[in-house]
C-alpha cells in the first residue's frame, strides 16, 4: 500500500506537539501541502523545524480555533487556486482543567472545552467545505478520543461530552457531504504521552496505576503519536475513498 499526497493542499489543526505535530510532518513527509496551525507560537516554530530537520516544509500559522472569522480566512489562505484535499480537525484536550466533582465545576469551564473540542472542529469543517464541494472531493478527519466512546480517565465531564459530541458532529457531516466525495471520518485514540498535559496525567496515576492502565491494554504496551498519524493518513487517503462516517479506536486493544 503506497500512500502520497503529492499536490494536495492539507489542513492540520492543533499542530504545535503530540498528535497534530507527528500527523502534520507525517503528511509532509508523503508530499502534502501542509498548513499547520495552532495557538502555541513556539511549539509551532518547533513543528516547522522538525520539518526541514526530515527534508520538507510546511506552513505555520498562529489561529484559534475558537475564532470563526480567523478560522474562515485561514482556510481561504491554505485553499488559494481553490484547492483543499484533506482537513484534520485535532485541536482539542482539556486546556488545562483537571478531573472535579460535577458540582465545583463552573459555566466557563465547561464551555472552554466545548469550544476548542467541537466548535473549533465545526468552524473549520464550514470553511473547508465549499471548497471541497466545488472539486467534488475532500476528506476530513477528525481526532476525538476514547473517552467520546466511553468514561473519560480525566474524569472531566465536559471532555468526555465534548469528544461524544465530535463523534456525533462526524457522522451527521459524513451523510450531509456524501453527495459531494466528501468522506468524513474519526479517530478515537487511547491513552498515548504524547504532550505536557498527558504526561502530568500519567505521572500522576504512579507506579502502580501506570502498570494497570498498560495491562488492561490488549497490546500491553503505550501507543505513540505516531501510531494516530497512521489511522489519519489511511482514513485521508485513496485507499479509504468509500469509508465514511466511522469512529476507529487506536488504542492498541480494550
Amino acid at each position: 500500500m503506497n500512500i502520497r499526497f503529492d499536490g494536495q493542499t492539507v489542513i492540520v489543526t492543533g499542530a504545535a506537539h503530540g498528535f497534530g505535530r507527528a500527523i502534520a510532518l507525517a503528511f509532509a513527509r508523503l508530499g502534502g501541502n501542509v498548513w499547520a496551525c495552532d495557538v502555541n507560537r513556539s511549539g509551532l516554530a518547533l513543528t516547522e523545524q522538525q520539518a526541514l530537520e526530515q527534508g520538507t516544509a510546511l506552513k505555520v500559522r498562529m489561529v484559534d480555533v475558537t475564532d470563526r472569522e480567523m478560522v474562515r480566512t485561514f482556510v481561504q489562505e491554505a485553499g488559494t487556486g481553490e484547492r483543499l484535499d484533506v482537513l484534520v480537525n485535532n485541536a482539542g484536550g482539556v486546556l488545562g482543567q483537571v478531573g472535579r466533582p460535577l458540582e465545583e465545576i463552573s459555566e466557563e469551564d465547561w464551555h472552554t472545552i466545548f469550544r476548542v473540542n467541537v466548535d473549533g472542529a465545526f468552524y473549520f469543517s464550514q470553511a473547508a467545505a465549499p471548497l471541497m464541494k466545488a472539486r467534488h472531493f475532500g476528506r476530513i478527519v477528525n481526532i476525538s478520543s476514547g473517552a467520546g466512546l466511553g468514561v473519560s480517565l480525566t474524569g472531566i465531564q465536559a471532555y468526555a461530552s465534548a469528544k461524544a459530541a465530535q463523534i456525533g458532529l462526524t457522522r451527521q457531516l459524513a451523510h450531509e457531504l456524501g453527495p459531494w466525495g466528501i468522506t468524513v471520518n474519526n479517530v478515537a485514540p487511547g491513552f498515548v504521552r504524547s504532550n505536557p498535559t498527558t504526561e502530568r496525567q500519567w505521572e500522576s496515576y504512579g507506579e502502580a496505576g501506570q502498570r494497570r492502565l498498560v495491562e488492561n491494554i490488549a497490546l500491553k504496551r503505550l501507543g505513540t503519536s505516531d501510531d494516530i498519524a497512521a489511522a489519519v493518513l489511511f482514513f485521508a487517503s485513496e485507499y479509504a475513498g468509500w469509508i465514511t462516517g466511522q469512529v476507529l479506536g487506536v488504542d492498541g486493544g480494550k
